[in-house]
């Protein structure tokens, strides 16, 4: 008997010196109520702007049927002849609007060859977001530009807040409140907003170096020489570059984290995330891969949910209704499927059916809205728990280690 319990505390042991286990409590934490509705927050916030900046402007040019993205997609090198084509027509859509379509409808063909098992097809249509994501930034870039920086500004207060109320639970088991977090976020704001920022900033003078010694190549005679023999310098600068844009990629998703655990400045969580990413890079991409297949899992799940009260709440309204008002019910609202929550087959209805399937439309993309918040909770709280783990390996800070009080840490640090 004795032997057995032996074994089996040696067997406790060896268990809890495995970090990653830690990662399969994100689920409890991102569907925390308060992190959900800071989350909503934010997608609401995000949702309007797009909307409002649509009303103002309409820059997508498209006939009908098909728009500049759907060509761009499918055809790029006819992407200018449809333009020509079609740029004095009076039919135009909104970059948001355009975008909102097109990555929902390509999210829900991956879901779809998710659960088929079909997961290379997944991670093309995922691929298709960033790629339509790359068209609006390259054919609207103004626009983008407008938009980014406000989704920036809105992530940067939400996220960090989320990232804090994560360190707070998962390290002392503490429930802090929205109006704290948020207070938390606001005060870090411009270290939130300039962690990535100046890291892009960076990249984009050593770029700039580069470019400036290619100018020389205008000069007659000396400028290919001087060209060839700065080339080494401008090695050198490329090097600092591909070493600043891997460590921003890879370690964007710990800076948040950093300033939430930690309370110091950008630089500190700069400088943290690329140290972590450099010195485990393969534990980084464990905790990371683990995370992303746990979060597909409970994405599933919470969408199925979703699924489930749409599905009941339609069915039970048409409960009594038959011939007529039943098929009319059906072409303002069709019935929801798993892969396709939200119909817009309304839009082609008029008079009272066209008002009605919009407003039911509204409280369909509520719900949708929560399920887009607990993405957004699952991010930024999957990252928190992964730097913890990766603070403790590097560093071996103790996971129940967190900055409590970030103006007095700060007053330490100056």
């Amino acid at each position: 008997m004795a032997e057995l319990k032996t074994e089996k505390s040696i067997l406790e042991q060896i268990f809890a010196q495995l970090l990653f286990p830690n990662i399969f409590k994100t689920f409890r934490l991102a569907k925390h109520h308060n992190k959900m509705l800071i989350a909503f927050l934010a997608v609401l916030l995000i949702f309007m702007c797009g909307t409002v900046m649509d009303f103002i402007v309409k820059p997508v040019i498209t006939d009908g049927t098909n728009t500049e993205l759907d060509i761009y997609m499918s055809a790029p090198n006819m992407l200018d002849e449809f333009v020509e084509t079609n740029k004095s027509g009076d039919k135009r859509s909104g970059v948001f609007a355009t975008m909102w379509l097109y990555s929902t409808r390509q999210f829900e063909l991956a879901t779809d060859s998710v659960l088929n098992g079909r997961f290379g097809l997944a991670f093309g249509y995922v691929g298709n977001y960033f790629k339509a994501l790359g068209w609006a930034i390259k054919h609207h870039v103004f626009y983008s530009m407008i938009f980014g920086t406000i989704k920036l500004l809105i992530l940067c207060v939400t996220g960090g807040a989320i990232c804090r109320m994560t360190a707070l639970q998962f390290s002392k088991g503490e429930k802090p409140g929205i109006s704290e977090s948020l207070t938390f976020s606001v005060r870090k704001f411009a270290s939130f907003l300039a962690a990535p920022l100046f890291l892009i900033v960076i990249s984009l003078v050593l770029a700039g170096f580069i470019l400036l010694i290619g100018l020389f190549a205008y000069i007659p005679y000396a400028g290919e020489i001087i060209v060839s023999i700065l080339t080494g310098a401008a090695l050198i600068v490329g090097i600092v570059i591909a070493v600043v844009a891997v460590g921003t990629i890879a370690g964007f998703n710990l800076m948040f984290p950093a300033l939430s655990y930690e309370g110091l400045d950008c630089f500190d969580a700069i400088s943290r995330s690329f140290n972590y990413i450099y010195l485990r890079p393969w534990r980084m991409a464990l905790y990371t891969f683990i995370a992303a297949i746990y979060g597909t899992i409970c994405y599933l799940f919470v969408r199925f949910f979703a699924f489930l009260i749409l599905l009941g709440t339609r069915l039970s309204l048409s409960l009594c209704l038959f011939g007529k008002a039943n098929d009319k019910m059906e072409e303002i609202w069709p019935l929801p499927i798993f892969s396709n929550l939200a119909s817009t087959s309304f839009l082609s209805l008029s008079g009272t059916k066209w008002f009605s399937g919009w407003i039911i439309h509204l409280f369909i993309l509520a719900i949708l809205g929560l399920v887009v918040s607990f993405i957004l909770s699952f991010f930024f709280s999957a990252n928190t728990i992964i730097y913890a783990l990766l603070r403790k390996k590097v560093d071996n800070i103790d996971l129940d280690e967190v900055c409590s009080n970030p103006e007095h840490t700060e007053i330490e640090a100056n």
